[in-house]
């Protein structure tokens, strides 16, 4: 049996490239030998003391109540279920677009961890600081590997860390394969920094 290599990927629930490229990498289980590693970063952690817009800063300081979940969800799990939580979170959040629909939060926050089977209770974290440590912890431990100037995802292979991919579309079998190998082709050249286009749209779940 081909041992599997550990792939580590730290998201914050809001982010839907995060949403996108974490599906990518359920794909690229199916077709590499690899095993996904979950961990929570934060956008409102991320982006302390940065000029941004005030809409985006008030959307951000909600998020991280479903990043609070996560952590209070793995302290008394065991981090073994913060993946499938996040997959109920993403699903809510992203797919059946429950992200446009903010007044519901804590339902859907409800919701998905019926879904994962753990204590819907657990949403009380939203609004607790409590678990705010462990979230900077884990927030740090990723995007100390890439530098303070991206975002989420972050990915770690190894010695190889990188952000991104950021993908429109979830690729599926050969095709998440052949960009994994890319991607990790690009990503393990030491001096390699940067390769980009403009986005002209949205992530797509269907």
């Amino acid at each position: 049996m081909t041992e599997k290599t550990p792939v580590d990927l730290w998201f914050d629930p809001f982010c839907p490239f995060a949403w996108a490229t974490s599906r990518w990498l359920v794909e690229v289980e199916k077709v590499r030998p690899i095993e996904a590693r979950w961990h929570i970063m934060s956008l409102n952690v991320l982006n302390e003391g940065k000029d941004v817009p005030e809409s985006y800063r008030e959307q951000i300081a909600r998020a991280i109540g479903p990043v609070r979940v996560v952590a209070a969800a793995a302290d008394k799990y065991g981090e073994h279920v913060v993946g499938p939580l996040y997959t109920e979170l993403g699903l809510r959040l992203h797919n059946q677009r429950a992200i446009n629909r903010l007044g519901d939060l804590r339902a859907t926050v409800e919701d998905a961890l019926a879904g994962a089977g753990l204590d819907p209770a657990l949403a009380d974290a939203m609004d607790s600081d409590a678990y705010d440590e462990a979230v900077r912890r884990s927030h740090d431990a990723g995007i100390g590997l890439v530098g303070q100037d991206v975002g989420t995802p972050v990915i770690r292979v190894g010695r190889n860390a990188f952000f991104g991919p950021v993908i429109t579309t979830i690729p599926t079998g050969e095709e998440a394969g052949r960009l994994w190998d890319g991607v990790l082709l690009v990503t393990g050249f030491e001096d390699f920094f940067e390769l980009k286009r403009t986005r002209d749209g949205s992530p797509r779940f269907d």
